[in-house]
């Protein structure tokens, strides 16, 4: 209990954890990779049907919006837009443009933005490019009688808004996603005309920030008023002004305790039941797009002082559910783009949600985050940090247990870190694997890889590689995997394949693989040697598995025994977690028979563990322990080296638990092996080399 403290003290308890907790600045994590691979899947699933017309995706929403790092999750989703390069809007009146980027295609439509907010999209013009021109520059020509867009998406059932939701839950794609069809429209949009020029007291957004926003343009996505909706002519032609591109430029400009507040708000609306959900649309008012409204026009609205000086991000919070609630009471919210647009109207149930927010104050608000989002806060925390909770009968106390929540926090940074990478090492080829490459989406994986982190690009380069040499045997080395292949390594590597190739009589296709795979097995080791130098103190990585792996392949068994025997020897009593993806078909080609029977045997008995990290991986340590036990067998090693071996299974079976099922079955085969040959040898009397051990 907590009655009796100061309201202030608690505000500041509060401020002080959240300022301590929200990590800046941001780190690479699995939603960014998770948002490049739904961009990669989508550009190949979404092809325009004309010629060499297609896609150019955004992503937008949280992923995009926050620089952030909360304890709590913050993204729900991931939100992608996407354009065709066949077409674009213009305002009323404007001329058609005579220049576009490279991304547009050679014939463009153009059609005209109609109306205000809501709009329909009138086609007007048809831009050609100019021949033997490399500037992008067009010639126009107008349409006499101009059709009107529409758009139906192909699942009407999974329809949010202007969005096709996508549940990928069940999949390696653990998150959602909403997908929203555009038309970019490359000048600022008349009806938002005033938000560049009107006077702004208190200096934000600063005047670059606003020709940043306004040379991004707007989208108009396909989704009608709701009071329109079942009409029948405009339900389906009208088309709604989206600023995203506009809005991850502001929120991105924002300071920290601006992106804090807009977090707390939106969990605070919707741990209360006030916003818009699946399970709660009878009662549905809010959105975060209100939220991030009310934000913004604080943002613009508030000195600087407001955000900074005797920071309380409590009473922040507080005036601001305040503003919101009179918003509510008059059934208004001002567009923070569009003047005289009001984004709320009869049909909304805003009363009833203003006068929840009515008697919010500091005080509750308080009490609130201590218990509900400080408390969610500390049960991702060990166990010794959540019974601290328990009683917080005394300021003492409570603090102590803040504290403890905030110094578990800072420590696990590397640690989180770490986590993602080895999510990511899981993810990418199981998302590969399952979706599977084109030049298209290679482009796409690699450009948005490239942006998050150097070693995620090389990490997927290795598994692209990988799957190129996986499919050559079974279509041959075709065209589509050569534009794979020059996407990744360029096109000096096909040369140098053909010039060898034209040498012989047959090509030997069997070279090129394995070129592919000592390739992959390269940019593996190099992938690895960088993790390890960044995260090594946190647990024991080894860079030579892949290396030792695929020394057993190519049967030079000495070589792989030393490797493996360093790396059982570095990692038996290590902590230990680096995942290898063996059930994916790009890791396969690198293991031996016994060992994908068992993979298949697996999957066979449990298809779900596809998809469950721990069931379908084994780690550096099985595998390393697998490599050298085969080695040793192949290489007719004594009793007493055998022995020796299967102490050290016995020590890997007991540190790894049971739900790691696929690591559990490959050090019993191998147990089981060696006590084969164990028996074996005592059973003859002859030596053990001259005994056949399999």
């Amino acid at each position: 209990m907590i009655m009796a403290y100061e309201c202030r003290d608690l505000c500041k308890i509060v401020t002080t954890f959240l300022l301590n907790t929200c990590r800046l600045p941001p780190w690479p994590n699995i939603r960014d990779v998770q948002a490049a691979a739904q961009c990669a899947v989508l550009a190949d699933r979404h092809l325009p049907q004309d010629g060499e017309a297609e896609f150019i995706f955004l992503i937008t929403g949280s992923v995009a919006e926050f620089y952030i790092e909360p304890t709590l999750p913050h993204v729900g989703d991931i939100d992608v837009m996407y354009h065709r390069n066949t077409c674009l809007t213009i305002p009323r009146g404007h001329p058609p443009p005579t220049q576009l980027p490279a991304e547009f295609h050679n014939y463009v439509q153009v059609f005209e933005i109609i109306d205000s907010h809501f709009s329909s999209l009138e086609l007007r013009y048809l831009l050609s490019q100019c021949s033997n021109d490399d500037g992008g520059k067009y010639n126009s020509f107008e349409y006499e009688d101009g059709n009107y867009l529409l758009y139906e998406p192909d699942n009407q059932d999974k329809i949010h808004g202007p969005a096709v939701f996508s549940d990928n839950s069940h999949t390696s794609l653990c998150m959602s996603i909403d997908i929203v069809f555009c038309v970019l429209c490359l000048s600022w949009p008349t009806q938002a005309a005033d938000w560049r020029t009107r006077h702004r007291n208190y200096g934000w957004p600063d005047s670059a920030t606003v020709d940043r926003v306004v040379s991004n343009g707007c989208d108009v996505v396909r989704v009608a008023h709701r009071q329109c909706r079942q009409h029948e002519w405009m339900g389906k032609r009208q088309w709604r002004l989206s600023f995203s591109r506009a809005e991850i430029v502001l929120l991105n400009s924002w300071r920290p305790t601006q992106q804090i507040t807009y977090h707390l708000l939106r969990v605070y609306v919707k741990t209360e039941r006030l916003t818009e959900s699946a399970d709660n649309s009878g009662a549905g008012t809010l959105s975060n797009y209100h939220i991030k409204t009310l934000i913004l026009w604080a943002c613009e609205l508030k000195p600087r002082s407001w955000w900074t000086e005797n920071l309380n991000l409590v009473k922040i919070c507080d005036e601001l559910l305040n503003t919101l609630s009179v918003w509510l009471t008059d059934t208004r919210c001002p567009h923070y783009f569009i003047s005289n647009c009001n984004m709320l109207d009869n049909s909304f149930n805003a009363k009833t949600v203003a006068r929840k927010l009515m008697f919010i104050d500091e005080d509750y608000l308080s009490r609130w985050l201590i218990h509900t989002y400080i408390g969610q806060c500390a049960q991702l925390c060990p166990d010794y940090i959540v019974r601290l909770f328990v009683d917080v009968s005394t300021s003492l106390k409570l603090e102590n247990a803040v504290t403890a929540v905030v110094n578990w926090r800072l420590n696990t940074l590397l640690r989180d870190l770490d986590m993602t990478f080895g999510s990511f090492e899981y993810f990418i080829p199981t998302t590969v694997s399952r979706c599977s490459l084109t030049a298209r989406s290679c482009v796409c994986w690699m450009s948005k890889l490239r942006k998050i982190d150097k070693r995620f690009f090389i990490y997927f380069s290795a598994v692209a590689l990988l799957q190129v040499a996986s499919k050559i045997p079974k279509t041959g080395f075709s065209n589509k995997l050569q534009y794979i292949l020059s996407t990744v390594v360029g096109r000096d590597f096909i040369y140098c394949y053909d010039v060898s190739s034209r040498c012989k009589t047959e090509p030997n296709t069997s070279e090129l693989v394995e070129l592919l795979q000592k390739s992959a097995v390269e940019h593996l080791t190099t992938y690895r040697q960088l993790v390890a130098r960044d995260f090594g103190s946190l647990r024991t990585i080894v860079t030579t598995d892949y290396e030792a792996l695929y020394a057993y392949k190519r049967g030079d068994y000495q070589q792989c025994l030393q490797l493996s025997t360093q790396n059982v020897h570095r990692l038996l009593y290590a902590r230990n977690m680096g995942p290898v993806p063996t059930n994916c078909p790009e890791f396969i080609q690198l293991m031996d028979d016994d060992i994908v029977s068992l993979i298949a045997l697996t999957l066979i008995v449990d298809p779900e563990c596809r998809w469950l990290r721990e069931s379908s991986c084994i780690g550096q340590t099985t595998l390393s322990l697998y490599l050298m036990t085969q080695c040793q067998l192949k290489l007719r090693h004594s009793v007493t080296s055998l022995t020796h071996t299967l102490d050290d299974i016995e020590v890997a079976k007991r540190r790894h638990p049971r739900k790691y099922t696929l690591a559990q079955l490959t050090l019993k085969l191998i147990e089981r092996k060696v006590h084969r040959t164990i028996t074996i040898l005592h059973q003859s009397s002859l030596p053990a080399s001259s005994v056949f051990c399999s």
